[in-house]
C-alpha cells in the first residue's frame, strides 16, 4: 500500500518554514561531480527521493559519497563503469545528465533513455544533436543512448528551443571539450546559472549562463570544489500559492523572489502582498539585501519572502513559458489557486502537452474546470470539498495539496511518492504553518 497525505483544510496558513535546496539545481550538480577525479562538496542538498536515486546512479558507476554536517562529498576518482543502468534511471529523467560528464571525461557513456513524470514528450534529441556537433558518435541500442568520442570538440550549437537539461548536459560536456563551444537559444533558468557557478569553481571557463547565449571555453581538467545549492524556487512558489489560496501570513526562509518574478506578479494581481524581506520585520524589495556577500544572508537576519493574503483571491490568467516567463512547474498550483478564486481564469500550457492530469482530480473536490486543448478555463467556486484524490506527477501532487489546504473537510492524497520526489518533509512544513496534515 502506497503512502498517503491526509489534510483537513479550510484554515489560513501562518508561520515560517525553511525552503530546501533546489532539486533541479542539486541533480545536475551531483552529475557534474563525474567531471573530475577529485572530491567535490555539495551543501544544501534537499532530502528527496530523486537525490537518493541520483546518488545510487553515481554509486553504481563507482563514485563514492559521504555525508557530514549537512554536506555531501562525492568522489568519482575511480569509475568502475560508464553505464547508467535502466533499473536505477527509469523513474528519474535527470539521469540523462550523466551522459555529458561521462562522455567528456571517459570518452564513452551508456545511459538508459530517461523516465520520470508522464507529463508529455521530453525528447533528448537536442542533447544528442549537440553532442554529435561536438564530434560524438551516438547510437540508440536496446533502449540505451550509447555515446563515444575520443575527445569532444568545441562547436556552435543553436538549440531549436530552450531546454534546461539539454543546456546543462551540453554545458558540462563542453567544459572539458577542446576549443570553444557556444550554446545559442540556451535555457535561462536560475538552476543553469547555479550549475555554471559550480563548474567555474571546479576550474571551468563559462560565461553567459542565465542569458540566451552561453560560451564555454574548454579546459584540460577540472578539480575539487565546494558548492552551496540554491534554494528551490518551485518549492517556494508552491507554498506561496498555498498561502494565496488559503489566506494568512507566511514567511519562507531562503526563498528568493528574484527567481519568481512571474509568479509574484500573478500573486499581486490576485490580491496578495508579496515581498522579499527578512524575519526581523524589515521588508525589502525584490533585489539584493546589500550586505555585499552576494548570498542574501547576514549574520543577524534570515533572508526570505513573505506573503500576506487577507481576502479571497481574484482569478488571474497564466500562460506558461520558458524562464523568465511563468514556470510550467507552477502551472498546476496556480490552477488550484484559481479553483477557489473570485471570477474566471484561463490557464494555458505551452511547454508540455500533457500537463492537465490534475484537473480531473481537482474536479473531484468540486472545482469547475473546462479543458480545451492546451488551455483550461477555471471558474472559481466559493469553496472546495475534501475528497480522496490521486497524484499523477510531482507538480500535480502539489496542486492537490494546495486545493486540499483550501478545501472544507478532509482530503486524502494517494501516491505521494510523486510528491516526495520534489518536496522534502512537506507534512512537517505544513504543520509548522498551522495546517492539519499527516503522512499515512
Amino acid at each position: 500500500m502506497t503512502a498517503k497525505l491526509k489534510i483537513t483544510g479550510g484554515n489560513p496558513l501562518c508561520g515560517s518554514v525553511a525552503i530546501s535546496g533546489a532539486k533541479n539545481a542539486a541533480l545536475p550538480a551531483l552529475f557534474a561531480c563525474l567531471l573530475t577525479e577529485e572530491p567535490c562538496e555539495l551543501g544544501n542538498l534537499p532530502q528527496l527521493r530523486d537525490i537518493k536515486s541520483a546518488l545510487a546512479v553515481l554509486s553504481a558507476m563507482g563514485a563514492e559519497h559521504s555525508d557530514a554536517n549537512g554536506k555531501t562529498v562525492v568522489n568519482a576518482a575511480r569509475l568502475r563503469t560508464t553505464v547508467a543502468p535502466y533499473q536505477l534511471v527509469k523513474t528519474m529523467r535527470a539521469s540523462v545528465l550523466a551522459l555529458g560528464p561521462l562522455l567528456a571525461r571517459a570518452g564513452e557513456a551508456t545511459v538508459s533513455l530517461p523516465g520520470g513524470c508522464v507529463i508529455g514528450a521530453r525528447p533528448v534529441d537536442m542533447h544528442i544533436a549537440g553532442f554529435e556537433k561536438m564530434g560524438a558518435e551516438i547510437q540508440i541500442q536496446n533502449g540505451n543512448i550509447v555515446a563515444r568520442a575520443k575527445r569532444l570538440r568545441g562547436a556552435n550549437i543553436k538549440l531549436p528551443q530552450p531546454t534546461v537539461t539539454g543546456s546543462e548536459n551540453l554545458m558540462m560536456a563542453a567544459a572539458l571539450a577542446e576549443g570553444i563551444t557556444v550554446l545559442e537559444n540556451a535555457a535561462r533558468e536560475p538552476e543553469i546559472t547555479d550549475l555554471a557557478v559550480f563548474l567555474n569553481a571546479m576550474g571551468a571557463d563559462i560565461s553567459g549562463a542565465g542569458e540566451s547565449t552561453i560560451t564555454i571555453r574548454g579546459v584540460d581538467r577540472l578539480h575539487s570544489a565546494k558548492h552551496f545549492v540554491m534554494p528551490d524556487r518551485i518549492e517556494a512558489g508552491t507554498y506561496l500559492c498555498a498561502a494565496a489560496a488559503c489566506g494568512g501570513d507566511v514567511f519562507l526562509e531562503n526563498a528568493d523572489l528574484s527567481h519568481l518574478s512571474a509568479l509574484a506578479e500573478k500573486l499581486r494581481e490576485c490580491g496578495a502582498e508579496v515581498l522579499n524581506c527578512n524575519d526581523s520585520g524589515d521588508d525589502g524589495d525584490d533585489g539584493d539585501d546589500g550586505d555585499g556577500d552576494g548570498d542574501g544572508n547576514s549574520e543577524n537576519k534570515k533572508r526570505g519572502a513573505r506573503i500576506t493574503m487577507h481576502n479571497r483571491p481574484r482569478a488571474v490568467d497564466a500562460v506558461t513559458a520558458p524562464y523568465p516567463g511563468y514556470p510550467t512547474d507552477l502551472q498546476a498550483q496556480w490552477m488550484a489557486v484559481n479553483c477557489v478564486a473570485e471570477g474566471c481564469a484561463t490557464i494555458t500550457e505551452t511547454v508540455f502537452e500533457n500537463r492537465f492530469m490534475h484537473a480531473p482530480e481537482l474536479a473531484r473536490m468540486g472545482a469547475d474546470i473546462e479543458l480545451r486543448g492546451n488551455a483550461a478555463r477555471v471558474r472559481g467556486v466559493a469553496s472546495l470539498s475534501g475528497a480522496p484524490v490521486m497524484a499523477t506527477d510531482i507538480r500535480a501532487s502539489a496542486a492537490l495539496v494546495v486545493a486540499a489546504l483550501a478545501a472544507r473537510g478532509t482530503s486524502e492524497i494517494d501516491r505521494i511518492y510523486h510528491l516526495e520526489r520534489g518536496y522534502a518533509t512537506m507534512e512537517k512544513k505544513l504543520r509548522a504553518l498551522g495546517a492539519n496534515a499527516e503522512r499515512k
